[in-house]
């Protein structure tokens, strides 16, 4: 009888194990979990702090007594394996203060990733300074939270995790501070989808703080020094600023290690060592794009690695194919999503990339209840591969970004867009649904029917000639606001009748509220022998990201 041992439970672990289970009956399955709890909700975790989620026990998924009785696995929670011989093959564990050794035939690691600590001044005396990435650290931020001992949260890292529990912490009354060292909210996006959600955390009282680390923390953790030399008070402070690959044991074990030390598998998943194996946060994978390396710490890819890993030693072949990022984020009323290379990962993976925005509805306009979403596309402009999309809105960002995640999957291409056949009917969705109309833009982009200027180029564009002509209606511009730099105001419906107050030879790029009347308005003026660009996602995106530009009457 065979002997598969497991080292971590969780998504890639307790994945792997019962589907090896299903898959072989007389296989001995050992799983080995340093904590207490083998199978629990850590994606949950920060809804528990708001009382959303209102049961402690709705986190485990499942206990060590359901697994054996379901599964016949033999689960030995609060046991860590400390060494690994892959010459014996054989673990030694660390049980309370005693020490056996347990042989293997074959071996998966699946010890997760680890809250990244930085080496900030004081910490080590910062009584009230957490991470979250299970349940004894949801334990330790409830004590204090459950004793009405705190007013103020500070959130130190704006990632997912950071954001979600600055929501959290905000819906259970605190005053809550978010510090983000890069300019920006959200790294994964681009930094006008950012915009979006700093704008909602505002809105909901949210402080603020980008392009500022911090320094050191005081008076035990209950003053916060960050790097310009202002102060920021905290009864709690959550230290979220990203995970790093828990490795130390394969590093011990000899196994080789490569990006930020996250652990090396072939397309197999085997390690450099036989008979070992490794999925999960620690792993080192194929960004599917782009084929280079790196460390994606999301549930569903371990789920997946667990799954086909089971495979593997089973002896049913299955390979790893790598994986994109598909990852999505609730804050307050917005959602947040993104699948794929952002534009500037794009850039810097020397990719060339076109970029669109599109906004639409979730469901049909006329149909009571439907809300604004924003969608944006990355592509090769030379190929109309889909490199990524983000997307921001109230309800129905989900449903778009996971087609996209998954027309990236199947080779799908811009052309391909327009021909998805969506389920329509007014309260589910439009009969051109939002992600043909990115297919539509994009298509417009690489046929030359248009020519866009993104955001950040306006200013650039402006100071090298160009005039910004602002086809929005009069009262459009005195509810919404105008561009200070914009020289005209031609609505859409009266501007083949005003094309004599324009010059052909000077160069034009046009905007309205979304980016699709100044599309009308670039094709009028185009045939009419006018040098015109669209500025892409019109006065609705430039706004967000750029408010102070933009003069309110």
């Amino acid at each position: 009888m065979k002997k598969v041992i497991i080292i971590g439970g969780v998504a890639g672990g307790m994945s792997a194990a019962t589907r090896l289970r299903r898959l072989s009956e007389d296989t001995e399955i050992i799983i080995f979990e340093k904590g207490p709890y083998v199978s629990f909700a850590n994606c949950g975790l920060p809804y528990y702090v708001s009382g959303e989620i209102t049961e402690r026990d709705d986190l485990l998924v499942q206990t060590p007594t359901s697994l054996r009785a379901r599964f016949g696995l033999d689960i030995r929670p609060e046991q860590e394996v400390v060494a690994i011989d892959t010459q014996k093959k054989e673990i030694t564990v660390q049980h309370g203060e005693q020490l056996y050794q347990e042989s293997y035939d074959q071996l998966l690691l699946s010890p997760g990733a680890k809250p990244f600590v930085p080496p900030i001044a004081g910490l080590a005396a910062a009584e009230n300074v957490f991470v979250l990435r299970n349940l004894p650290d949801l334990d330790r931020i409830m004590a204090p939270l459950e004793k009405d001992q705190v007013q103020q949260a500070v959130v130190i890292g704006a990632g997912f995790i950071g954001l979600e529990m600055a929501e959290n912490l905000a819906k259970r009354g605190l005053a809550v501070s978010i510090i983000e060292k890069a300019p920006q909210l959200l790294p994964p996006l681009d930094e006008e989808m950012a915009a979006f959600v700093e704008r909602e955390l505002l809105a909901k009282g949210i402080r603020v703080i980008t392009g500022q680390s911090v320094a050191a923390f005081e008076e035990a953790g209950k003053q916060i020094r960050l790097e310009d030399g202002s102060y920021l008070a905290s009864d709690l402070t959550i230290l979220s600023v990203g995970v790093q690959p828990e490795t130390s044991l394969a590093q011990k074990a000899g196994l080789k290690l490569g990006l930020r030390g996250g652990i090396l598998v072939d397309e197999n998943y085997q390690t450099s060592a036989p008979d070992v194996y490794a999925v999960g946060d620690a792993i080192v994978v194929k960004q599917q794009i782009t084929g280079e390396d790196a460390l994606i710490s999301l549930a569903s890819p371990a789920n997946r690695q667990g799954r086909e890993v089971a495979d593997v030693l089973a002896g049913i072949p299955r390979k790893n194919q790598g994986s994109i990022g598909t990852a999505i984020l609730r804050v307050f009323d917005l959602t947040a999503a993104s699948t794929g290379l952002s534009e500037r990962n794009a850039v810097a993976a020397g990719l060339q990339p076109a970029a669109i925005h599109v906004s639409g509805k979730d469901h049909a306009g006329y149909y009571p209840g439907a809300s604004q979403l924003t969608l944006k596309l990355v592509f090769n402009p030379a190929n109309g591969k889909i490199l990524g999309a983000q997307g921001i809105g109230k309800k129905g960002v989900d449903k778009r970004i996971d087609v996209l995640a998954t027309a990236i999957k199947g080779g799908l291409t811009i052309f391909d867009l327009p021909e998805l056949e969506f389920t329509y009917a007014p309260p589910f969705g439009s009969a051109k649904d939002p992600v043909n109309m990115l297919g539509y833009a994009a298509m417009n982009l690489v046929e030359g029917l248009s020519q866009n200027v993104q955001w950040h180029q306006l200013n650039e564009a402006l100071d090298q000639g160009a005039i910004l002509l602002d086809v929005r209606t009069p009262q459009e511009l005195a509810e919404g606001g105008h561009f200070q730099r914009a020289v005209h105001h031609i609505p859409l419906h009266d501007l083949r009748c005003r094309l004599s107050e324009l010059a052909v030879d000077q160069e034009y790029i046009v905007t309205c509220h979304s980016g699709l009347r100044s599309y009308l308005a670039e094709r009028i003026l185009k045939q009419a022998g006018f040098h015109v660009k669209n500025l892409d996602g019109g006065f609705s995106l430039y706004s967000t990201v750029k408010p102070e530009e933009i003069n309110h009457v």
